[in-house]
């Protein structure tokens, strides 16, 4: 079945492909927002260095625009290219209905027919979607904030590999 939707996805596979790449680059943004707090409590705190402070706190607003951005980007090009994906599944169905023979047409109501490229390419459109982000993003979130966790805090590495 995969296989079949796959190829309604046409001209939309740049931004079906751009949005897990986005949505990568902002879990690594917002894994790395706690870091850098870390550093200014470390470093500008620990000095008393007013400057260093204000320099790591700009790094840190960067990094929360970054994730924002990238964040928006990912979103937007989600959209497209599940309603894109959506459009070319509808047309499809749409063709494959006009080759009906006129016993399938009595076979099947109006209202089933419409129905099922509405409501049922909606359905599919939104489990596109959320598959190409929030698919990506939770085993990337959790992948990243171990390592991360592992490069502040070597002896937690060792909790997880006995």
């Amino acid at each position: 079945m995969f296989k079949i939707l796959v190829k309604y996805i046409g001209e939309f596979k740049r931004d079906a492909v751009l949005t897990p790449v986005l949505v990568v680059m902002e879990v690594i943004m917002e894994v790395i927002i706690p870091i850098i707090m870390a550093v200014i409590i470390d470093y500008g705190l620990e000095s008393q260095s007013l400057g260093k402070v204000v320099l790591i706190g700009f790094a840190m607003i960067v990094a929360a625009m970054l994730a924002l951005w990238f964040g928006v980007e990912s979103g937007r090009t989600a959209s497209s290219a599940s309603s894109g994906f959506a459009m070319n599944l509808r047309q499809a169905m749409y063709e494959r209905i006009q080759t009906f023979s006129f016993s399938n047409i009595d076979k099947f109501s109006t209202a089933g027919l419409v129905t099922r490229m509405t409501t049922d390419v909606m359905n599919v459109q939104q489990a596109f979607q959320m598959s190409i982000r929030i698919c990506v993003r939770a085993p990337i979130m959790l992948i990243s904030a171990m390592v991360m966790t592992f490069m502040i805090h070597p002896r937690f590495a060792r909790v997880f590999w006995w």
